[in-house]
């Protein structure tokens, strides 16, 4: 299989880009950006560390980052599986993507920048949720911001496709590691286990 190993390659393949797809990206927090990052639920993290890439996805019930100032969002880390994969990821390397979605709009907004964490209990506790509050919150600064072309998600309509049959469980997944597993006991408590462990 031919690769493409230059810049001077990759270029050659593909037209340059549209002034409008250059004079959207922002150094620093806008109004509309605002309130789009306030209207989002759900974002993917993506960090970058000795092992590798990690991409983690990240929703709340209310908007998932709070806007602290025009270069900063915060980002509780909520209990999870306790791999700290991308916790990990950015003690040793602060660099941070986020892509932003809205249901049911097909526009993506990205956010690149740098991260740091924090357990500062005068933070942690301000994300307080149910009696509980995060053990710590991402700090992330932001070095660039702008919206994504929404022709991905047109193309996968992906809020509005059909439900696929028969689809992989999360049981199933560990099942097919160990045979001992008992995928449908997990399928079949899991909503439950989640809910009661959301925060």
């Amino acid at each position: 299989m031919k690769t493409i190993d230059s810049i001077d390659a990759l270029e050659a393949l593909y037209e340059r880009p549209g002034e409008r797809s250059l004079i959207k990206v922002v150094s620093r927090m806008t109004p509309a950006y605002a309130d789009w990052i306030n209207a989002s639920r759900f974002i993917v993290l993506s960090t970058v560390g000795p092992e590798g890439t990690d991409g983690s996805p990240r929703g709340d019930i209310g908007p998932v980052v709070r806007i602290k100032d025009d270069k900063t969002l915060l980002l509780p880390d909520w209990r999870g599986n306790n791999r700290m994969d991308s916790l990990r990821n950015i003690v040793r390397d602060g660099r941070v993507s986020l892509m932003f979605m809205v249901a049911p709009s097909n526009t993506v907004v990205r956010v690149n920048g740098t991260a740091v964490l924090t357990d500062d209990p005068a933070v942690t506790k301000t994300f307080e949720q149910s009696g509980k509050h995060p053990k710590s919150v991402i700090v992330i600064t932001i070095d660039e911001m702008y919206f994504q072309c929404a022709k991905a998600l047109m193309r996968s309509e992906l809020w509005h496709a059909d439900p696929v049959e028969n689809l992989p469980t999360a049981g199933r997944f560990v099942n097919e590691q160990s045979a001992e597993f008992d995928a449908q006991s997990y399928d079949d408590g899991y909503a439950d286990y989640a809910k009661g462990r959301m925060w």
